[in-house]
């Protein structure tokens, strides 16, 4: 069955072009970077962590999370949730790609580390 749906490789070339387009007009640094470098370093971190603000931005969505509320919101804003993961997808994304990791490289790990929890489940961990 074919999917209308983007493939992961189809998100990282949308994500490497816009890196691209951040190259041209704005001055975004060259990629991969250097992993060892100063440098690199600081900007994949800088990354990360713009990542890890739109996930935080997605959870201020969760309003019932919270153990010790008494009541229960019962608004939800699934679009703006949504928005913020999208956010966050974009930012873990550009990180891979600064980091030179391709699409086929993180579903093949991803793969690999599904295998090894889902041995975990079965022979206890």
């Amino acid at each position: 069955m074919v999917s209308d749906s983007p493939t992961l490789r189809d998100m990282f070339d949308a994500q490497a072009s816009f890196m691209q387009l951040l190259r041209e007009k704005r001055g975004f640094p060259a990629f991969p970077v250097d992993l060892r470098s100063k440098d690199g370093q600081r900007l994949l971190k800088d990354t990360a962590h713009s990542a890890m603000d739109e996930l935080h931005e997605a959870l201020q969505h969760l309003k019932n999370s919270k153990a010790h509320r008494a009541t229960e919101v019962v608004d939800f804003d699934r679009q703006k949730y949504v928005e913020e993961l999208v956010d966050h997808l974009h930012y873990y994304v550009e990180l891979c790609i600064l980091s030179g990791i391709s699409a086929d490289e993180l579903h093949a790990a991803y793969a690999d580390k599904d295998s090894v929890n889902r041995i975990r489940i079965h022979e206890g961990y």
